[in-house]
């Protein structure tokens, strides 16, 4: 079944955001640990959507859409045009580092890709897709 999901980019929609994907992963029965981890990723993604590609303008939009089919893994596709921006060219900073110099951020991406099972980046027609692949579990 596919779900899709039209969002201004401003903070004050990441509940909506969450709401969604906790409503279109329950009527799948997926386990519920496995319904917040993805919540949380995908809250992180769309939060530094927002964020830095947008600036937070409410009057830019994004979708996000979710495949789920029993038997085959959830995918996650969030559409924009705003900056371009590719998980997989992210260098993480380590983890002392971030420590030593007592930094604000830089855990996200590193919490995404210890959730998610997949991460495609590509740019076309002046859209980004970011695909993001879970295998769960099925009640």
């Amino acid at each position: 079944m596919n779900y899709k999901y039209n969002v201004g980019c401003s903070i004050e929609n990441l509940k909506g955001v969450r709401d969604f994907i906790r409503g279109a992963l329950k009527e799948h029965d997926v386990a519920e640990l496995q319904i917040s981890e993805m919540v949380l990723a995908l809250d992180e993604m769309c939060s530094n959507l927002m964020i830095h590609a947008h600036q937070c303008n409410p009057d830019d939009l994004f979708e996000l859409h979710i495949k789920v089919d029993k038997g085959s893994p959830v995918v996650f596709e969030i559409i924009d045009d705003g900056n371009a921006f590719d998980i997989n060219q992210f260098s993480e900073p380590a983890l002392g580092n971030l420590v030593h110099e007592k930094r604000k951020g830089g855990l996200g991406i590193r919490l995404v890709k210890s959730i998610m099972d997949k991460i495609e980046y590509q740019h076309s027609s002046g859209k980004n897709i970011c695909r993001l692949t879970k295998k769960v579990q099925f009640k």
